[in-house]
């Protein structure tokens, strides 16, 4: 009898424990796919690093380098992905993507193998390495290799994330972005084959770093500082072009009534002075 109870009491255990969830925790070795199990999403790459907050961060901005407007069948294509915002950057860990594509294959650019890898090895979705993830310039280079003639559109699914490195996921920041690429035909002007692009996703106001030193250097100010000097110029080019014209009327034409005859100018001098 007691070996029945005890048999009954290691069942309801282990059913207790397939009932609660497991806790969600982050992936240093990459991650890819489905992620239930863990206490993760669906799918990384289309549902987002959900294990490092709940929705996608807008200040986050996701980027991608060097993407084709179309495709040449057969083609390799080296893309840059990098990931701009969220927290400061820690000892550790810095940050990790997941990428899908439903045509083709992924793998790591030439001299990336060490930071970039396929997810359980497929080809169709790839990952950040241990080592890939505590890269310095959240950035990853990754090659696609276009599908076979008459596949059409292909689509992408990216997820980056920005981590500060330390212990658990608070603070963590991610967001995503889904792009297409068409199959180029016949009818695909030359110019537009041999284009590139740069998408990205988020609001793209991105805050310069702090310098060290306690203020900020010009060259991290970034388009918006940029943009301030422009109109600085802009506004100083009015004023002088205001202070121009106004010595032109004043001096320009202030000979305007020589050459007259005699007669006008005396005739000017008396209207001058109030005789009629």
């Amino acid at each position: 009898m007691l070996s029945v109870n005890r048999k009954i009491a290691c069942i309801f255990l282990v059913f207790s424990l397939l009932l609660i969830s497991t806790p969600v925790s982050s992936y240093p070795g990459g991650v890819g796919l489905d992620q239930t199990a863990g206490g993760g999403p669906e799918n990384v790459a289309k549902d987002g690093c959900t294990c490092h907050g709940t929705d996608p961060s807008n200040s986050v901005t996701v980027i991608i380098d060097d993407v084709p407007f179309t495709y040449t069948p057969n083609e390799e294509y080296t893309f840059r992905l990098e990931v701009i915002g969220g927290p400061d950057k820690g000892s550790g860990n810095t940050g990790g993507f997941a990428m899908l594509v439903d045509k083709g294959t992924l793998g790591p650019a030439e001299g990336y193998e060490d930071l970039v890898q396929n997810w359980q090895d497929n080809l169709s979705t790839l990952t950040h390495t241990e080592e890939g993830a505590r890269v310095d310039d959240r950035a990853w280079w990754v090659k696609w290799t276009a599908p076979e003639e008459s596949s059409g559109k292909v689509t992408f699914w990216l997820a980056l994330n920005s981590v500060n490195g330390a212990d658990g996921n608070l603070g963590d920041m991610w967001n995503r972005l889904i792009f297409h690429i068409p199959e180029a035909n016949e009818n695909t002007p030359e110019k537009l084959s041999n284009s590139i692009r740069t998408i990205f996703s988020g609001d793209g106001n991105v805050e310069p770093p702090a310098a060290d030193e306690g203020h900020i250097e010009l060259h991290d100010m970034g388009a918006a500082f940029r943009a301030h000097w422009l109109g600085l110029l802009g506004f100083g080019a009015v004023i002088l072009v205001i202070i121009f014209s106004g010595f032109m009327l004043r001096y320009g034409f202030s000979h305007s009534y020589t050459g007259r005859t005699n007669l006008l100018q005396l005739r000017y001098k008396h209207m001058k002075r109030g005789d009629q």
